[in-house]
């Protein structure tokens, strides 16, 4: 079964998990990516303690950061959203996203073998990402690593910190194998994070002595950060110690919530779009949701719930979805013409499955968008329609007076037979 949910969902499935002892499989849909450095540098610019850092983005660049940067040894970590990097492989043959080294002549062909060049890793398509920018840092030797996540959490209604004194690994492995180390403590989004949580937290990570004091400062400045921002989701691990005895913030992950978008104007100016796919790009542009698939049948829906059943169920009659778009619940005619026109954009499709449940949206609203859209931009690919809900009568007749081979449907399950079997 396709398992599609928005980052904002993450809290409210891992504290399942770590409650009910299951296993958690998440596809995030991130529509404000930060890369590493990006992210590092806002922690930074509030008082949050992360490794010292430069940023190249040519060779120049790196060898100028290599005779300037004074520090014992380097870190040069490729600048790519998905994970895994340290294993990857460059297309110039370099192994490995993340280099270390003491030679400050070395960080100038570590830095030429990535940039420029595509990196694999397990989380990239296989042809790999290009690099576009590399991260020179100070290389930090860690002593111990803790886990530290700040999120919203739908289950609390406010900010939960989990925490695990069992770091530098995937947080879902812990909660399935070790859920006794993980530790939730709620957070009155009104009063804010207290001194008392803040060091209960730094104990149950087992900071001691001096680090315990700096343990709490750090998480009380990582959750007005959290608040400050308006994220969804802020995910420190490790969150650890180094061996001269200082707290710090070793590798990061923001999410933002992109409703908050009017009032962080500055965070979403930073959106890197580099590694997304155009078409999901071109689809925020319209308040229109997008994602790309393998298959050949491309489904508009509203409602990410919808999409899953009906993605599932064109699976269950053999066939294999190419995308989906969902249109969401205030869908304007225009809006709709856009969305066909990014669904057919993809050469791999040959159907469309429109499948709306209409409460809030109004079904003789989809009725004419599908009937301009096919108009304007002269659909070639067999149409399968199923609407059901508001104006539902209106809709249907503006399909049947349309002059437009259009194939309705009654129900789902009729919809995902009719489109399968369009294809023959």
């Amino acid at each position: 079964m396709t398992s599609i949910c928005r980052i904002s969902r993450y809290s409210s499935l891992l504290l399942n998990a770590i409650e009910n002892k299951l296993p958690i499989s998440i596809i995030p849909v991130r529509h404000l990516n930060l890369q590493e450095y990006q992210s590092k540098q806002l922690m930074y610019d509030n008082g949050i303690t992360v490794q010292k850092f430069r940023i190249a983005s040519s060779i120049n660049d790196a060898k100028e950061i290599s005779k300037t940067f004074k520090v014992n040894e380097f870190v040069i970590k490729a600048q790519i959203l998905a994970g895994g990097r340290g294993k990857g492989e460059f297309s110039s043959g370099l192994k490995g996203g993340v280099q270390l080294t003491k030679n400050p002549e070395d960080v100038p062909a570590f830095v030429e073998k990535m940039l420029g060049h595509k990196l694999v890793t397990k989380q990239t398509p296989k042809s790999g990402v290009t690099v576009n920018k590399v991260m020179i840092g100070e290389a930090v030797d860690i002593a111990r690593e803790t886990y530290l996540a700040i999120l919203m959490d739908r289950e609390s209604g406010g900010p939960v910190i989990v925490a695990s004194p069992a770091g530098g690994m995937d947080i879902e492995d812990v909660a399935h194998k070790t859920p006794h180390l993980i530790y939730k403590e709620p957070i009155d989004i009104v009063k804010g994070i207290t001194d008392e949580q803040a060091k209960s937290i730094a104990q149950k990570l087992n900071f001691e002595d001096e680090l315990l004091q700096q343990a709490a400062d750090q998480i009380k400045k990582l959750y007005n950060l959290f608040i400050k921002v308006d994220a969804t989701q802020i995910e420190i691990n490790p969150f650890g110690e180094t061996k001269n005895r200082k707290v710090l913030c070793f590798d990061a992950k923001l999410n933002f919530d992109d409703n908050a978008e009017f009032r962080q104007k500055s965070i979403f100016e930073m959106d890197d779009h580099s590694e997304s796919d155009p078409r999901e790009v071109d689809a925020s542009k319209y308040h229109l949701n997008y994602i790309g698939m393998d298959g050949n049948i491309a489904c508009m829906v509203n409602g990410a719930g919808l999409a899953m059943a009906t993605m599932d169920i064109i699976h269950m009659y053999g066939g294999h979805p190419a995308n989906f778009l969902d249109v969401g619940g205030s869908v304007k005619e225009d809006q709709v013409l856009q969305a066909f026109r990014i669904l057919t954009s993809d050469e791999k499709v040959k159907a469309v499955l429109v499948n709306i449940f209409g409460g809030i949206v109004d079904c003789a609203i989809i009725a004419r968008g599908i009937t301009n859209a096919c108009r304007n931009i002269q659909l070639k690919v067999p149409l399968v329609v199923r609407l059901e809900g508001t104006n539902v009568g209106e809709a249907k007749s503006i399909l049947a007076n349309s002059g437009l081979p259009i194939i309705t449907a009654s129900d789902l399950d009729d919809a995902a037979k009719k489109a399968v079997a369009s294809l023959n």
